[in-house]
């Protein structure tokens, strides 16, 4: 994990395969003082999946989070600033999608 930030965001993108994945994953602090590795994932452009784990400490929730983070870049996913470029290739600049706010205008039944 970033000691700056409490977040780490993975790409998984290879159009042969047709695979274009996120894994996301979060430090939070808790209501009873403790902390929590948020683990979210799922198919780029979709809402995915999300699992909560929780720890006693900061430093528990960091520890899993950076061997989480070791499994995912062993399996192939790469870190957002390395992944922008292939991301491309699965949605070319300019690309309008529902994620960027574009929703096709609804046609009245005449």
């Amino acid at each position: 994990m970033d000691s700056q930030a409490d977040t780490t965001l993975l790409y998984r993108i290879d159009p042969a395969l047709n695979m274009a994945r996120f894994y996301r994953l979060s430090i939070q602090p808790t209501l009873f003082g403790g902390s929590s590795l948020v683990r979210h994932w799922g198919r780029i452009g979709t809402m995915g999946r999300q699992k909560v784990e929780l720890f006693d400490t900061s430093v528990e929730a960091a520890a899993a989070g950076e061997r989480m983070a070791g499994r995912k870049l062993r399996r192939g996913y790469r870190h957002a600033s390395a992944a922008r470029a292939a991301q491309e290739i699965v949605m070319p600049q300019g690309a309008k999608t529902a994620l960027a706010g574009f929703v096709e205008p609804a046609t009245p039944a005449e």
